[in-house]
């Protein structure tokens, strides 16, 4: 992983149109928006407890254009996995917008919004989300299989020898550590190259090594122009990103551009005052 460096509390690209301050009057990345995300709020309802509701986002603006990776940041409870999963179109905004490539996703119906998800976008889940009755080559396959690409065997083992498992590619994910799954699943997202990349807790089941693996194919994937936003609570993780967002309390509270895990973790604490 990397960490360290010279710090930066602005966060900009070599295109000047579309951007967004936060709060706190550091610059978020500029340049036009492959995703872009106004006034989004979410209330969930508290089960067994009627008229009891919680505000896990409230009106958040953001702007992150084509080609950069973010990561998303905050204490427990600060919104940035609800913020993750509207984003990537698995969760609905009680209200604001999303619009994903040009595309707004309020305007799709169910399955509209599912084939785009199928083209577009890739998700590395927290609690990795594979098949149990696949193989780990099968699982790495299903996505693109899904928006009806065919994909050789050869693509997957690729892919599974990128992170490492090409020598497990027959096994199903029972028969895989905690650690495995995650780099399954995170071939999986490799093996279909979508252009926008969304990871829950990417590094979060493995070690120093396999994480920063990881981390540098996620910023891989950026300079090759896709759009990577990764949630984590490991602040060294997120100063391998172009640029950090740190949620506070449902809303963004500041952007960082810091290489440096110690700054970006004082800008977490900061945004609990």
């Amino acid at each position: 992983m990397r960490h360290g460096g010279p710090a930066a509390t602005s966060a900009t690209t070599a295109s000047t149109t579309a951007s967004t301050t936060a709060p706190g009057g550091r610059q978020a990345p500029s340049g036009p928006p492959a995703v872009q995300v106004r006034g989004l709020t979410r209330v969930y309802e508290v089960p067994g407890r009627r008229d009891a509701r919680v505000q896990a986002l409230k009106g958040v603006d953001m702007d992150l254009p084509a080609g950069t990776f973010t990561a998303i940041v905050g204490a427990s409870g600060s919104g940035k996995s609800t913020m993750l999963h509207c984003m990537a179109g698995l969760d609905q905004p009680t209200t604001g917008h999303i619009t994903l490539l040009g595309t707004a996703l309020g305007d799709l119906r169910p399955a509209e919004r599912a084939a785009f998800r199928a083209r577009h976008v890739g998700f590395v889940f927290q609690d990795y989300n594979l098949i149990a009755s696949l193989s780990a080559a099968e699982n790495v396959s299903m996505p693109a299989r899904l928006a009806g690409a065919r994909v050789e065997r050869s693509q997957a083992l690729a892919a599974l020898a990128r992170v490492g498992l090409e020598h497990r590619a027959d096994l199903k994910p029972h028969q895989l550590s905690g650690g495995e799954r995650q780099r399954v699943a995170i071939a999986r997202v490799m093996a279909s190259r979508p252009s926008l990349v969304f990871a829950d807790e990417p590094t979060g089941a493995l070690d120093l090594e396999s994480g920063g693996v990881v981390l540098d194919w996620l910023g891989q994937l950026a300079r090759q122009g896709a759009t990577v936003v990764m949630v984590t609570h490991d602040v060294e993780a997120a100063a391998s990103a172009d640029a950090v967002a740190v949620m506070s309390q449902g809303r963004l509270a500041t952007w960082s551009a810091s290489r440096d895990a110690r700054q970006i973790a004082e800008l977490v604490h900061a945004s609990r005052s």
